[in-house]
C-alpha cells in the first residue's frame, strides 16, 4: 500500500523546489485529522468533485445563451478543459498536480446562470456588486455543505487559487498561477471552436498573424501556448508567458471580444434584455418573499442577511432552473403550454 506519508515523501523527491508540497500546506480554517491514504490537496480535489456545485455547472452557459447541439461547451466542460491544460503544465514544470487540479475544478463553482451576462446583471442589482471568483470562494467556504452541515473547509492554497484565478491579485502558489493561465488558454480556444461550429465566425476570419504564430487549428494553438508557458517558466519561481506568445494570445482575445463575445449574432440585444429581466425579477421576488427561499438559504439569510442569501440562491441556479423558476413565479398557470 502507498500511504499519505509515502506520497508526501515522493513529492520532495520528484517535484520542483518551487512546487507546493502537501506536507507544507498552510492548513484549513478548522483543523481536521489527516487522511491515511490521501494528501490534503487530494482530499480537497475529491470534495470538489463530489459537490453539488460542480454538478450544476453541467447546465450553466459558457458563451451561447441557447446553444443548439450537444457539442457546445458548458461551464462544466470548460472546467474540465482548464483542469487538463493545467495538469499538463504542472506536470511538465514538476509542480503539484493534485493542488493544480483541485484549484482548476473549483475555480468556477460560483458562476451564475447565463454565463458572464448573468454575472453582469446580478452585479447590477446586488449591493456591492458580484464577482464569480469571490462567489466561488463563498461556495466552498459557506454554501456547499455535507449531510452533517459542515462546509468544504478547503486548504488555504486551494482557496487562494480559486479566488485569484482572475482579478487584480495573483495566486501565491505556482499551481494557482498555472490555473490562471490555463483558464485563459482554455476559454479563448474552445470559444473559437464553438463559434466556428455555430457559424458565427469562420476559421479563415482568425487574424493571420495569430494563426501563423499560434497555429491554425484548436490543438496547435493550445500546444503552442502550453509549450511556451513551460519553456518560459522553467526554473523560475513564477509562471509566465513569453512576451510574443502573450501578444498573440491577447490579439486573439481582442478578436473574440469583437466578433463573438459582443456579437449581436451570438447575443441579441432582445435576448440579453430577457436575461436581465429574469435575473432582476427573481432577485426581487425572493428578496420580498424570504419564506419562499429553500431552507438552507433561509439559514444564510439569518446569518448574513437577505441580500446575501438571495444572491447566493440566484447565482447557484442553472440556466434551465432559473427559466423554470421564472415561469413558475411570473407566468400565469393558464398561459403555460402543456408539455
Amino acid at each position: 500500500m502507498v500511504f499519505r506519508e509515502d506520497q508526501e515523501k515522493r513529492e520532495y523527491e520528484l517535484l520542483s523546489p518551487f512546487a507546493c508540497k502537501a506536507a507544507e500546506t498552510k492548513g484549513r480554517a478548522v483543523y481536521e485529522e489527516p487522511c491515511d491514504l490521501r494528501t490534503e490537496f487530494q482530499r480537497d480535489r475529491d470534495r470538489i468533485i463530489h459537490s453539488k456545485s460542480l454538478r450544476r455547472l453541467m447546465h450553466k452557459t459558457q458563451v451561447f445563451l441557447s446553444p443548439e447541439g450537444d457539442h457546445f461547451r458548458t461551464r462544466l466542460t470548460h472546467t474540465l478543459e482548464v483542469a487538463q491544460i493545467a495538469r499538463t503544465i504542472s506536470r511538465a514544470l514538476g509542480l503539484n498536480e493534485d493542488l493544480t487540479e483541485a484549484i482548476a475544478l473549483g475555480h468556477d463553482l460560483g458562476h451564475t446562470p447565463f454565463g458572464h451576462n448573468g454575472e453582469e446583471y446580478l452585479s447590477e442589482i446586488h449591493p456591492g456588486g458580484f464577482a464569480h471568483n469571490v462567489q466561488s470562494l463563498r461556495v466552498v467556504d459557506v454554501l456547499e455543505r455535507n449531510a452533517a452541515g459542515r462546509a468544504m473547509n478547503l486548504t488555504a492554497e486551494v482557496r487562494d487559487g480559486i479566488v485569484n484565478h482572475t482579478g487584480p491579485a495573483w495566486p501565491f502558489t505556482l499551481e494557482g498561477q498555472v490555473v490562471r493561465h490555463s483558464d485563459r488558454i482554455a476559454y479563448i480556444n474552445h470559444d473559437i471552436d464553438d463559434a466556428v461550429r455555430g457559424g458565427v465566425i469562420a476559421a479563415s476570419d482568425i487574424p493571420a498573424a495569430c494563426s501563423a504564430y499560434l497555429g491554425s487549428d484548436h490543438r496547435s494553438r493550445i500546444n503552442t501556448l502550453v509549450t511556451d508557458i513551460v519553456r518560459s517558466s522553467e526554473g523560475q519561481d513564477k509562471v509566465v508567458q513569453s512576451e510574443e506568445a502573450a501578444h498573440y494570445m491577447n490579439l486573439l482575445r481582442d478578436f473574440m471580444f469583437e466578433n463573438v463575445y459582443r456579437s449581436p449574432v451570438v447575443k441579441q440585444a432582445s435576448e440579453l434584455d430577457k436575461v436581465r429581466g429574469l435575473i432582476h425579477a427573481l432577485y426581487g421576488y425572493f428578496l420580498d418573499r424570504p419564506g419562499e427561499l429553500p431552507s438552507e438559504y433561509r439559514r444564510v439569510a439569518e446569518e448574513d442577511g437577505m441580500h446575501e442569501a438571495v444572491k447566493d440562491y440566484v447565482a447557484g441556479m442553472t440556466d434551465r432552473y432559473a427559466i423554470n423558476m421564472y415561469a413558475e413565479k411570473f407566468v400565469p398557470l393558464g398561459w403555460k403550454i402543456p408539455k
